[in-house]
């Protein structure tokens, strides 16, 4: 790394949190709301930025290049498909959370289903993110940044000791943004790292294809087309990592969860203004997705035609970006590297103290008869994050010693507690007689079933087909539980909101759009477009 690279890196690092810091310099951080939901006051644009930028991590930068550099691009479905999630979510989902004003999707859980489906679902959640989140986010970003600019080298440590530095970088700077900034801190710097990924991240396949094409990017595009077309291919076959039969199953449901139950990436939306900012900012970064794949995939079919015998093939997109973007560019993508892996992480953490507090200490003191004030909270909220953090921080370089298929393993994981709680959200939003028993049941039932097909015997399917087997019968359980043994009272949804619920009045006309494009990209990218199998 040379020094204009350094200066560069430092610059836009440091512009960021400056620009951060402006944009939410007034923010009320006092109370509850104003800390964890930005005080209600998120726009479209620091709505969409930042999902698209929480969703776009270190993990998937790594582990979807790597993907398909091994195989195709059929990974990318994971994201592209969420397309269409986005729009279900924006238009059904959304509007619920709003009227009830809920911070957490476990407070929304508790208020239909009683408190100990609270409990339940904030500690599954917070043991996922502790476990299967923030420390592969951080990780990952420390593998990519240290292939990228040899940070070993340049320190002359041994890579297991510049792992631990890069971790503890990440961590820290991210814990920061979390602990002092709160929310709205998060978003703001989400949405400007979000614009430089964007423009940042196509110029890694631009400079690919260039280099391959000796300075003509269409030359390079059709020796890359011409060397792999199979490698181009988005749609599955049933050997395939992610089959086209699970955009179906598993996949919708986990896509359904993601953006419309998982914690960390939910709270986005819950703190826009109103619902037809909202629904914006999710299209906004529906629009986004289209993107995603040219940054996070794309790359590692290129870098298969520059580097076809990589020994360690999760060193893919490192490789490719210190061979062939230029040396002033290289400090630009450091910074953007950097952006990209600390905002999943302290989205992650802030979201885990959200719920450690709100959802578990704060119930128990009152429980207790004891009236918690906000800014103690707050303050509790803070000590919570800088445990967490530490605790993610220490576990993450260990994973240098998990084994090959770390992504898929990631997505096997995450679909363990992802699946069963978005089970229980969508019944228990679009029911009224369904009782606590029925969801406790449903969701234990999933945990159970899922587990023993992962961990003991898969019977050959797919670990999406049996996410989606599970789902259906964890409502088919809840719904049964509704007919025998109904609530007492019916629920019934509150006739107010703490924020407008007027939709968006163009919002069909940008589901219709985003969806057919989606459509029409990736049969673009099959056997009946320009790929092969």
């Amino acid at each position: 790394m040379n020094t204009l690279s350094i200066i560069t890196f430092l610059t836009v690092t440091i512009g960021i949190a400056i620009i951060s810091w402006w944009i939410t310099r007034k923010e009320n951080l006092s109370t509850v709301e104003g800390y964890y939901l930005g005080g209600r006051h998120l726009g479209w644009f620091l709505v969409g930025g930042s999902l698209f930028l929480s969703n776009i991590s270190a993990i998937a930068i790594v582990g979807e290049t790597e993907s398909a550099y091994l195989t195709n691009m059929t990974v990318m479905m994971y994201g592209f498909a969420s397309i269409f999630a986005m729009a279900v979510v924006s238009e059904f989902i959304l509007p619920i959370y709003l009227r009830f004003g809920v911070t957490t999707t476990p407070e929304f859980l508790g208020l239909r289903f009683g408190p100990d489906l609270t409990r339940w679902v904030a500690i599954l959640l917070i043991f996922a993110y502790v476990i299967n989140l923030m420390p592969p986010v951080l990780y990952t970003g420390a593998v990519v940044l240290n292939g990228m600019f040899d940070i070993d080298g340049l320190l002359g440590v041994q890579y297991w000791t510049a792992i631990w530095i890069l971790v503890w970088s990440i961590g820290i700077v991210g814990s920061a943004y979390a602990i002092f900034g709160g929310l709205k801190a998060i978003a703001a710097s989400d949405a400007l790292n979000g614009v430089g990924l964007v423009l940042g991240g196509i110029l890694v396949p631009y400079f690919g294809l260039k280099f391959i094409g000796n300075g003509s990017v269409s030359a390079g595009w059709v020796e890359v087309l011409a060397k792999h077309p199979e490698h181009m291919n988005a749609v599955g076959k049933p050997t395939d990592s992610v089959p086209w039969t699970t955009l179906f199953t598993g996949m919708l449901l986990v896509n359904l969860n993601y953006w419309g139950a998982e914690q960390y990436i939910l709270q986005r939306s819950l703190g826009s203004k109103n619902l037809s900012e909202g629904q914006k900012g999710m299209m906004f970064g529906a629009v986004l997705k289209f993107i995603a794949p040219l940054i996070t995939v794309f790359p590692g079919v290129i870098a298969l035609v520059i580097y076809p015998s990589l020994e360690q093939s999760n060193e893919a997109y490192s490789s490719l970006v210190t061979g062939v973007l230029p040396a002033s560019l290289i400090g630009l993508m450091a910074a953007i590297m950097f952006g990209a892996s600390l905002t999943t992480f302290n989205s992650g953490l802030n979201s885990t103290s959200t719920m450690a507090v709100l959802n578990l200490y704060r119930p128990y003191q009152e429980k207790r008869g004891i009236k918690v004030a906000d800014r103690d909270l707050i303050k509790i909220g803070k000590s919570t994050q800088v445990m967490l953090a530490i605790l993610a921080m220490f576990i993450a370089p260990f994973i240098y010693f998990a084994s090959d298929g770390f992504y898929d393993y990631f997505q096997k994981v995450a679909s363990l507690f992802s699946v069963p709680i978005f089970t229980v959200v969508v019944v228990g939003m679009f029911t009224k007689d369904v009782p606590p028993i029925g969801a406790k049941v449903a969701l234990i039932t999933y945990l159970i079933g899922y587990g023993f097909t992962q961990l003991i015997n898969d019977f050959g399917l797919h670990f999406l087909h049996w996410a989606a087997i599970f789902f259906v019968i964890g409502v088919c359980i809840m719904l049964i539980f509704g007919k025998l043994m109904p609530q007492d009272t019916p629920f019934e949804k509150p006739e107010s909101s703490a924020v407008s619920l007027n939709p968006w009045k163009w919002r069909w006309i940008a589901y219709f759009v985003t969806i057919t494009a989606m459509i029409a990209v990736t049969l673009w990218l099959s056997p009946f477009g320009i790929a092969k199998w």
